[in-house]
Order: C-alpha cells, then sequence, then structure tokens
C-alpha cells in the first residue's frame, strides 16, 4: 500500500513545514528535503528535484514540491510539468513568507530591499557570508550589498536570538536602515493537497486555516519594525 502524500522541500522550509504538520496533526504527510545550499548553484535545482520525484512516486499517492522558482527562470516549473507534480506558487521564500500582497507592498516602498528569514538569520555566516567568501575579502561588501537600502525581517517567531542574529546579518550586509516583519507562511496549496487526500480516506475533521501563522503568535502580518544600527 502506498504511503499519502511527501513533500518535498527546500532545506530552508524544513522547520516550517514540520510545525505545520505537528501544529494540524498530519502524520499521513512525509517531508524529505534538498539542501538549501544549492541556492548558490539554483542551476542544480531542477535535476535535483527531478531525481527525488522519480525516486518516490511509486511509494506515494502523490507528491508535492515546497519550492518557489528560486532563480531557476522556470526550469522547475518546467520539470514538474512534465512529471504532473505541483508547487508552492511565487517567486522565491521570501512571497510564501511575507504573503503576495506584503511582499508586493515591501517591494514598492523600497524596491531596494534585502530580505532575510528565520532560516537566513540563523544561518548568514554559512549560507552568505563564507559561499561570498566575506570572510576573507570584506573589501566585497559593497560590490554584493552596494545597491541595497534596508533591510526588511521576515520573521516566525518573535525570539530575541533571531532577532540578534538579523542585526548582526544587517550590519554585515551594510544596510543603514535594517528593519523587521512577521509574517504568515502562506499554505493554502499544501493543505489543499492535504485536504484532497484526506477527503479522499472519508476523513471529515479537517479544519481548513488558509493562512497559518507559525511559532509563539497567530494572527495577521505584523508590521515592519525598525532598530537602531549595530
Amino acid at each position: 500500500m502506498r504511503k499519502s502524500v511527501l513533500v518535498i522541500a527546500c532545506g530552508a522550509l524544513a522547520r516550517e513545514i514540520t510545525v505545520l504538520k505537528q501544529t494540524n496533526g498530519w502524520g499521513h504527510l512525509h517531508l524529505k528535503c534538498i539542501d538549501a545550499r544549492l541556492h548558490n548553484r539554483p542551476g542544480l535545482i531542477p535535476g535535483r528535484l527531478r531525481d527525488m520525484i522519480r525516486q518516490f512516486k511509486d511509494e506515494y499517492e502523490q507528491i508535492f514540491v515546497a519550492y518557489a522558482d528560486c532563480g531557476t527562470g522556470g526550469d522547475i516549473d518546467r520539470v514538474l510539468e512534465e512529471e504532473g507534480i505541483e508547487r508552492l506558487p511565487g517567486a522565491h521564500c521570501y512571497q510564501f513568507f511575507a504573503g503576495a500582497e506584503r511582499f508586493a507592498a515591501l517591494s514598492e516602498q523600497e524596491p531596494g530591499t534585502f530580505y532575510l528569514t528565520d532560516f537566513l538569520a540563523r544561518h548568514f555566516e554559512r549560507f552568505v557570508v563564507r559561499p561570498l567568501r566575506l570572510d576573507e575579502h570584506p573589501e566585497l561588501r559593497d560590490a554584493y550589498f552596494g545597491n541595497y537600502k534596508r533591510v526588511v525581517f521576515l520573521s516566525q517567531t518573535r525570539d530575541e536570538a533571531l532577532l540578534h542574529a538579523a542585526r548582526k546579518a544587517a550590519g554585515r550586509s551594510g544596510s543603514s536602515r535594517p528593519a523587521g516583519g512577521r509574517g504568515s507562511f502562506q499554505c493554502d496549496r499544501l493543505e489543499t493537497v492535504v485536504r484532497r487526500v484526506r477527503i479522499r480516506r472519508r476523513d471529515t475533521d479537517f479544519r481548513r486555516n488558509r493562512y497559518l501563522q507559525l511559532g509563539h503568535y497567530r494572527g495577521r502580518c505584523g508590521d515592519v519594525f525598525e532598530w537602531p544600527d549595530q
């Protein structure tokens, strides 16, 4: 008998999807992640997705992909169309966390915005500083970040350690006006997949929540706030 649902996700979304699974009791949903470091080489992501889909397609009733386009220029969508697989809508995970309308408003307010998520705040050294060799050549900072005017922190939790890490990352990027906001993980397409399978299994207790706020706070997207330069 095949298992119900497999979500193949970017490793940068693993924590949030695990929280959704635990919060909603989605025991039938399994998660497998691809190394988030591939975002530094996005051309490799579509092939890796294809390999994982074909590896597991016979084990599951349904596979869903928790990736956006992620800088692949439509190559992820071409693979998913060939394989008959859906993904989260959007261009990148920043849109997932802020919500499409909120992200559009932030982008219109200041096009020169560098975005941080909880994942990037935790792993800024490993995923930004060291791959760009800023630890060895700090003089490259302006070449990478010189056109950014602010940093927006799309945090899913009110966590002082993460806030400190985001401030530090904003300082490394050279932004003069770091800012942050609390976002909600847009999971309506993921829930559609889970709901379809559960209804097919005659489970009538599934309750739909179009948007779920993760972490310690629930509700609407939080306001952007600013902190002093570090």
